[in-house]
């Protein structure tokens, strides 16, 4: 048993220092309102590959969450399931995004009716490429982060540490209020 302890501490250590030597070292992405949304290619539950270049035109809602089936992401991936009409109406796809695999996420996805891609960064490229990948106790995750993405690609908005009750709602008034004013 302590062993085992031992080996724990040692691997959460690990994973502590190995996320900020990757942003030290210039590799963590840090994209800024007005950039390009960085570009990927990842598989959704269905097995589907997805891009941002699939939402030119219209509005995207891309946000990480930390892990499928957690108190916070189930809230979060149901708060902006209730909301996907008035997001859509609004001209806006949602697309959400964690380390879990494929088949976590098909199984996540069934259990709550998600109407919206999920999609897989099982080698955390994406979350590295957008500055969300972070770690503790030795496992890596997606930060809890959404970027509004407008019809040419470019960041919008980011929200950081969001609530996952609440996130949703910021995204819905926020898209409406950048409508407006571009109207």
């Amino acid at each position: 048993m302590r062993r085992l302890l031992i080996l724990l501490a040692m691997a959460g250590l690990v994973g502590l220092l190995a996320v900020p030597a990757l942003a030290g070292a210039g590799v963590q992405g840090n994209p800024q309102v007005g950039q390009v949304a960085p570009a990927f290619r990842l598989q959704d539950q269905n097995g589907h590959w997805r891009s941002p270049a699939d939402y030119h035109g219209h509005w995207l809602v891309l946000y990480f969450y930390p892990k499928d089936f957690t108190p916070g992401c189930t809230t979060e991936v149901c708060t902006f399931r209730d909301e996907v009409v008035k997001l859509r109406q609004a001209g806006a796809d949602v697309v959400g995004v964690s380390l879990d695999n494929i088949k976590s996420h098909a199984e996540f996805a069934a259990k709550y009716h998600v109407p919206f891609p999920l999609l897989a960064d099982t080698n955390r490229h994406v979350a590295i490429n957008y500055g969300v990948l972070t770690s503790a106790i030795g496992l890596h995750f997606a930060k809890r982060t959404t970027f509004l993405i407008d019809p040419n690609g470019k960041i919008a908005k980011i929200y950081r540490d969001v609530d996952p009750k609440d996130n949703a709602a910021q995204v819905l008034a926020d898209l409406n209020t950048m409508k407006k004013a571009t109207a």
